[in-house]
Parts: C-alpha cells; sequence; structure tokens
C-alpha cells in the first residue's frame, strides 16, 4: 500500500518549479499542503488531513535537488563564450520528395555568400530553416513550388558555448530554460550541438534574455 508521504513525494516532484522554490524556502508549506491535498486524496482514494500532507512536505529530501542546483552553478561559471546574431527569419516547410534537392541548391547559394548563419531540423512530417535575412529572397525563390507552413521575421540569436562534458550533467538544459520561462521570455527555436546551444527568438526579448543568461555566469 502507497504511503501518504509517497504520493506526496510524486505529486511535488512532477512540478520542477514547484520542488525547487520549496528547496529554497520559497513556499508556505501550509499553504502548499491545502493546494494539493485534493490531489493527494484522488491518488490516496481517501481523504487525507492536511497536517499529515504538511508532514510529508516537511520530510521530503530535498539534499540531492540542493546539491544539482550547486553543480549547476559552478558549470555555468565555466561558460566560456556567448555570442548573439540578428537578422534571422524562420520557415517551416511541409516535407516532400523534391525538398532535400531544395536543400542542397540552398546550401551551394550559401556557400558563396559570407557570414551567412544556417540551421535545419528535419522532422517527421516537416522541416525548419532558420537563415539570415540577407538569404532570405533566395530561399523563397528555391523553396516557392514548397508548401511553407510558418514564416516568422524579426528574430535573433542566443548562443552559449558550454564547458566540455557538458552531456555528463543533467539539468543543463532545464536550468537554462526555467531561467527564460520564469521572466516571460518565449523561445521560437532550440538549435545545439555536442557543445554549443542556439536559442532563436524575437528581437524585442533580445536584451532581457542576453541579461538573463549572463547572470548564470556569476551566480
Amino acid at each position: 500500500m502507497i504511503k501518504i508521504s509517497e504520493h506526496v513525494n510524486q505529486i511535488i516532484s512532477s512540478s520542477p518549479f514547484m520542488l525547487e522554490a520549496l528547496a529554497e524556502g520559497l513556499v508556505n508549506v501550509s499553504s502548499l499542503a491545502r493546494k494539493i491535498q485534493p490531489d493527494v486524496e484522488k491518488a490516496a482514494g481517501k481523504e487525507v488531513n492536511s497536517s499529515a500532507i504538511v508532514m510529508a512536505i516537511n520530510r521530503m529530501p530535498l539534499g540531492d535537488l540542493l546539491h544539482l542546483d550547486k553543480n549547476l552553478r559552478l558549470f555555468f561559471r565555466k561558460m566560456t563564450d556567448i555570442s548573439v546574431r540578428s537578422g534571422l527569419l524562420d520557415y517551416t516547410f511541409l516535407n516532400s520528395e523534391t525538398l532535400l534537392a531544395k536543400q542542397v541548391e540552398l546550401l551551394n547559394a550559401i556557400s558563396e555568400a559570407a557570414k551567412v548563419f544556417y540551421s535545419f531540423s528535419q522532422g517527421v512530417s516537416e522541416t525548419t530553416i532558420v537563415i539570415s535575412e540577407s538569404m532570405g529572397t533566395k530561399l523563397e525563390e528555391i523553396f516557392h513550388s514548397e508548401k511553407m507552413l510558418v514564416k516568422e521575421k524579426d528574430l535573433c540569436s542566443i548562443s552559449l558555448m558550454l564547458p566540455e562534458g557538458n552531456q555528463a550533467i543533467y539539468g543543463v538544459y532545464y536550468y537554462i530554460l526555467k531561467e527564460l520561462a520564469l521572466n516571460g521570455i518565449n523561445l521560437v527555436e532550440m538549435i545545439s550541438t555536442s557543445n554549443e546551444y542556439t536559442i532563436v527568438l524575437s528581437n524585442r526579448d533580445l536584451d532581457k534574455a542576453f541579461s538573463l543568461l549572463m547572470g548564470l555566469r556569476h551566480r
């Protein structure tokens, strides 16, 4: 039979923001207990006293979360570089038998241009291309026969050069995305390689996002 404490752990652990706020002492435990009481009772299949939930919350093992936060802070202090690119466009096309050939044609055109930002991501049914505005007209000329699903403009990117070994530390992307989400910054695209993580966002969010990400290096 599952104990009340186990139900409480599962419910709170399903919300990273709640768990982190609890670990940092930002949550009133009694209020939290009352908030999750209906969920605990539903999971337990019976009425549960709020004082029992308070006790379960206070006994939660939060040490691992605090240790992870410390490791991530140390990790981001080693981040070597943050770079910004402006003047980007974002296109999404429906996948087709001819789309790959169009990408090859576009790459040939890009090879003749200087300092062009280009990234593409192919999914099961659609492909997204992020490219410098200077190549927008050429891209639309090459892809004119393809079905365009989305076009977004007035975009920029922020690229983080992550320390080596970032693949061995869990929570790296969450730590970045949490900071942006809590400050109301929406992302258009995310692009990653082994040691580089790039976010594409609206120009209006650039200053705020850049400041937040720079702040990760000084915590």
